[in-house]
């Protein structure tokens, strides 16, 4: 994950929630996709903010690459490295 005060923005945005089977899923993925291409990433919990809880509520796990959404519910990590390759 993308340590704090990183002056480098993340890659990958994860958006989920404690206790979530696929968002723990999403986890194991998007962090062994980072360990081998070297890109960040953090986690938003949809819980702490009533908006983004509205909006992705029954539809997390939601990644976004370079902000923009690439996937919900599964991550699948061919499509991520080929998503982190592209310019």
């Amino acid at each position: 994950m993308a340590e704090s005060g990183s002056d480098v923005p993340a890659r990958i945005t994860l958006y989920g929630r404690e206790g979530c089977h696929l968002c723990d899923e999403a986890r194991t993925v998007i962090a062994a996709v980072c360990a081998e291409t070297g890109d960040t990433w953090v986690e938003v919990d949809i819980d702490e903010d009533p908006v983004l809880h509205d909006r992705m509520g029954e539809e997390i796990p939601v990644t976004f690459v370079d902000g923009r959404q690439h996937d919900f519910w599964r991550v699948d990590p061919a499509r991520l490295r080929a998503a982190l390759t592209r310019p």
